[in-house]
């Protein structure tokens, strides 16, 4: 009796060792992917934004730069993919070279309802869709970016490897709702197309 008892539980463990084996196939696996995974230094990572003037006094403006910390992020190097995300709010106009009142003049416009609205929306996002290499070191990355209530795809060139990864892009502003800034009367305003540069550093 006890040995067919044992044979039936010999049995019955024979047929489940494959189902066994695959679960720790998965675990296995979902572990590595997890691994591989790095969250983004904040304190090293950022995001910049150049907005550039046009129009017929144009000479006479000067052209702006936007940078903000990365809040938080990730990247995958074995399964190439990155999301991070940047809060509207900490975006700082940098502008050297022109006076303090100006640029305080430039950063309360571009967080108003006229540009980015940061009451309305907090945060700027990325998430790569895909990526392929595009030489030694470089990617073409495909992905969403959330800006201003609205997700439109956009490409970033990518270059680097192991803890820094440097990209760029270029958008239009209306594609994402926002009517670029124009005085007098059009003889100064800025470009629909801004520049869109990021540096990730690892942990």
């Amino acid at each position: 009796m006890c040995t067919c008892t044992l044979r039936g539980v010999m049995n019955v463990a024979s047929k489940q060792l494959p189902v066994f084996a695959l679960l720790l196939a998965l675990a296995g696996s979902h572990a590595s992917r997890a691994q591989s995974r790095r969250q983004i230094n904040v304190e090293k990572s950022v995001l910049t934004v150049r907005v550039y003037k046009t129009g017929l006094f144009s000479a006479f403006a000067h052209d702006h730069e936007v940078r903000a910390p990365i809040q938080s992020g990730s990247f995958d190097e074995q399964k190439p993919s990155v999301e991070f995300k940047v809060i509207t709010r900490e975006m700082k106009v940098l502008d050297p070279g022109v006076s303090e009142s100006d640029r305080s003049q430039v950063q309360s416009t571009m967080l108003s309802s006229k540009v980015l609205d940061s009451d309305r929306f907090g945060e700027i996002s990325f998430r790569s869709t895909s990526v392929e290499s595009d030489g030694p070191s470089k990617w073409r990355v495909q992905g969403e970016l959330a800006l201003h209530g609205q997700t439109r795809p956009v490409t970033v060139e990518v270059e680097g490897s192991g803890e820094r990864y440097r990209g760029s892009a270029r958008l239009r502003q209306t594609e994402f709702g926002i009517t670029p800034i124009s005085i007098g009367g059009g003889a100064i305003k800025v470009k629909d197309e801004i520049l869109i540069e990021f540096e990730i550093v690892g942990k």
